[in-house]
């Protein structure tokens, strides 16, 4: 793409030289690469200057702000995003799944503080709870009263909160009864549940899948266009035995790996310091080389995440909180994950030449 983006975009001003170094200079831990080489356009005046990049970015807001103002801009920043990625399913650009292999390892937890950690970059964001049997998204957004509501008497509206829109099986039954169903009944209505809502554009719907390797899963993973998956695990072993059968199933039904998330990866005391790794030492990690997956965090076992998602205020909602910014950091590493996928398939699209022959 090269340096010179600006001299072929439509500014209101041609941009100063000043403020033209900092941005072909750029680096920031929450970018791939510079920020020369992902900028997709730019529109500048005195006042403002507006940088469009090709994926939610926020992350960098603050940090180039104050480069640019140290160099002598002394307007506002205004990052918006201009998508490198088609509608794939209705109005929903990519659908990832977040799964595990057993139940218990945090997957709930890891899902919804995701999809609000993508949402705080910048993205449009849906959550679909897939658990039928064992909703939890209502009770860790505080929303087990909210019932689903319809416009027409045949579709659904969204609930949207903590700036993210979400569904869920929790939003239509009783919370006190159980759901009996086989797997093909609850595979179908969760397919209605998802083609009956009325979904806004969204960059990303993330799909809290339940448990296991059963009809559910494998309904979702071949009848929706898939961008990939994220499995989430602990460091134990028992954990680990089922986690390789998510990605095993992943991988037969030709569904990308976005990447492996460790769980409850240690336990640090708040008395004296101690770490101490209460379900084993990298797991995960050694999992993900196995496999050649990234991971995407290590996240600790922790009682404020517990009892954020009790009260219904997911923890990654504390600005200052260092779990919540390894939330922030999984979510910008799927975000480039995401990113590079889209622009590798580019690449390998092939090129249709039209001639007058």
């Amino acid at each position: 793409m090269g340096f010179g983006w600006w001299k072929s975009t439509k500014t209101a001003e041609q941009l100063p030289s000043h403020v033209s170094a900092v941005l072909q200079h750029f680096t920031h831990d929450a970018l791939p690469v510079p920020l020369a080489e992902l900028l997709v356009s730019s529109q500048y005046s005195a006042s403002q200057l507006e940088l469009t990049l090709p994926f939610a970015a926020n992350g960098i807001h603050s940090a180039l702000l104050t480069a640019l103002t140290e160099s002598g801009f002394h307007g506002s920043l205004a990052l918006t995003i201009a998508p490198n990625s088609k509608f794939s399913f209705k109005s929903i650009r990519q659908i990832v799944l977040v799964a595990s292999g057993k139940g218990g390892v945090g997957k709930s937890t890891t899902a919804v503080n995701l999809a609000i950690a993508l949402a705080q970059q910048g993205a449009k964001v849906g959550l679909l709870d897939a658990d039928i049997y064992g909703p939890s998204i209502p009770t860790m957004l505080g929303a087990v009263l909210e019932k689903a509501q319809s416009p027409d008497n045949q579709h659904m509206q969204p609930l949207h909160k903590f700036g993210i829109y979400m569904q869920s099986i929790g939003f239509l039954v009783d919370p006190e009864l159980a759901t009996v169903w086989r797997g093909p009944m609850a595979s179908q209505a969760l397919l209605q549940l998802l083609n009956e809502t009325l979904w806004p554009e969204l960059d990303y719907l993330i799909v809290d899948m339940p448990p296991g390797t059963g009809d559910i899963q494998l309904t979702l993973s071949q009848k929706l266009p898939v961008a990939g998956a994220v499995v989430v695990t602990t460091p134990q072993d028992v954990a680990l035995a089922d986690a390789k059968k998510a990605i095993a199933m992943f991988r037969q039904v030709n569904i990308p790996l976005l990447g492996l998330i460790e769980n409850m990866s240690f336990y640090l005391c708040k008395a004296c310091g101690h770490q101490d790794d209460i379900f084993g030492s990298r797991g995960g990690v050694a999992l993900a080389e196995r496999y050649q997956v990234s991971v995407l965090g290590q996240l600790p076992l922790e009682t404020q995440i517990r009892e954020c998602a009790d009260s219904g205020q997911p923890i990654v909602l504390n600005e200052d909180n260092q779990t919540a910014e390894i939330y922030r950091k999984i979510a910008r590493q799927l975000i480039f994950t995401l990113y590079w996928q889209n622009q590798l398939a580019e690449r390998q699209q092939p090129e249709i030449l039209l001639t007058d022959d």
